[in-house]
Parts: structure tokens; sequence; C-alpha cells
């Protein structure tokens, strides 16, 4: 029976063939982060004990506002919570939110969220009508002067935030997770993922819900060759054609 759940979610996801897969940035893609051990998951916090008990997602928005089961609250503006439909197909996960998420409340509105957007408008994707989150809820950063600069998620960070995660996916119920990056796949995959290797495809995560590993739109700015960018962003695009092209809506509209 287990094995058969696995078919289930692996046939309801069937890629193309290999054009999402070449690139000649593979090797740097390997290395985009490098993931950290996941910790043992703490205990919840009073913030997630009331979360995890909640049928409604605004419900667990509010609580996690009041979050104290790692440290980076103490520093950060506010939890910046996921955003989307309460149903959506496409469930997007991030790392954690940067200065101006931090600032504004909302994931993906930097530098990052902008080419995040383009290229969703690219493939064919409405923001609006996909799920978007963090791994991690709050901003941890090293402060610099009058800059706060991006710090990245430890295990233990990853592993007290994951229930959150958990609790949106749980209600929103998407047919495909994209994992954006090394931090997300870990929160997603309950471990470290590499990116490498497990970029591409789609990896079934229960009976009815995929996976699928990608690299975060911050990793596309960080490359300093401008063609190698420009190969890589038009890899990113075309995976999320391919995601795209996965959804049941998309093979009812073909139908």
């Amino acid at each position: 029976m287990r094995h058969r759940q696995r078919n289930r979610a692996t046939d309801a996801f069937i890629l193309p063939p290999t054009e999402i897969r070449r690139s000649t940035m593979a090797a740097h893609a390997e290395t985009e982060t490098k993931p950290q051990r996941m910790r043992s998951s703490p205990p919840l916090d009073a913030a997630q004990r009331a979360g995890m008990a909640e049928t409604d997602l605004d419900a667990v928005r509010q609580d996690a506002e009041g979050c104290r089961a790692c440290p980076l609250y103490r520093n950060a503006t506010q939890t910046v919570f996921g955003e989307g439909p309460d149903r959506a197909e496409i469930m997007f996960v991030g790392e954690q939110p940067g200065d101006k998420e931090d600032l504004a409340g909302k994931p993906f509105v930097g530098p990052a969220g902008q080419l995040f957007d383009r290229a969703l408008a690219e493939a064919g994707i409405e923001r609006k009508k996909v799920y978007v989150t963090n791994a991690v809820k709050h901003f941890k950063f090293e402060p610099r002067g009058k800059i706060r600069l991006h710090m990245k998620p430890n295990g233990s960070e990853i592993a007290a935030c994951r229930p959150w995660f958990e609790k949106e996916k749980a209600l929103v119920r998407p047919k495909l997770v994209v994992a954006l990056g090394a931090t997300a796949a870990q929160s997603v995959f309950g471990k470290a993922t590499p990116i490498g290797k497990n970029r591409g495809h789609v990896i079934p995560l229960d009976a009815e819900t995929g996976a699928f590993v990608t690299v975060h739109p911050s990793y596309l700015l960080r490359v300093p060759d401008a063609e190698a960018k420009a190969q890589e962003y038009e890899r990113f695009v075309a995976e999320l054609r391919a995601i795209a092209e996965l959804t049941p809506a998309a093979r009812r509209r073909a139908a």
C-alpha cells in the first residue's frame, strides 16, 4: 500500500523531457548553498501549540505573530507568515524573510522577490493563485552600521520553525510544494537535501503531494558572470513552466 501511495504522488506530476535539466551552471547550482544539519524538533512553544489547533489559516497567522520558538524573534521586526489563497495547487517555500520582507511583513517583496515575480510571469504562473511562504518566519541578520546583512538560518532555527510550514501545508493542501533553495528543501523534507542531485524533478511527499526542488531566486542575483546569470535565469523559468504544466488545473485546460 505504501508503495502504491508513492506511485500515485509521482504519477500526478510527470516532467517533460530533459530540457529543464540542462545548464552550463550545474556545478554552481550544486554548491548554491550547503544544507545545514537538521536538528530534532524542539518542543512547541505556546504560540505554536495554539496554532497547531487552529483550522483557519488567518488564525494560524495571528498565532504565529507571538512565536518564541527560537531566538530570532528578538531582533526581527515581526513574524513574516505566508500569503496566498487558502487553497492553492502550488506552494512555494523560500528560506527566510529579508530586510524588505521584515519591514513590510510580507514574503518575497525585496530584490529576490521582484525577480521571482518576473520569472513567474514569464512562466505563466499568477502569483495571486499560489501560496508563498518561507521555511523560517523571522529575519536573521548581522547589523553592520545602518545595514542589516542576511545570515543563513541554522538547523535548530529551521527545525523550530518547521511546525508552521507543516501547518500551512496541512491547511492549504497544495498538490505541489516547490522548495526554493537548500534551507527550504531542508524544511520541506525534514532533513538536509542537496539541491544539485534533487533539482528539477518531482519527489513524492505523501500520497497526494509532490515536491519540486530548485534554486532560490537570490542565487540568481549572486551569479557573477552575465552570460551564466542569463542561462541560470532561463533554466529557472523553464522549471517554473514545467511546474505550471504539472498542476491539475493545467491538465484540465489542456483536456
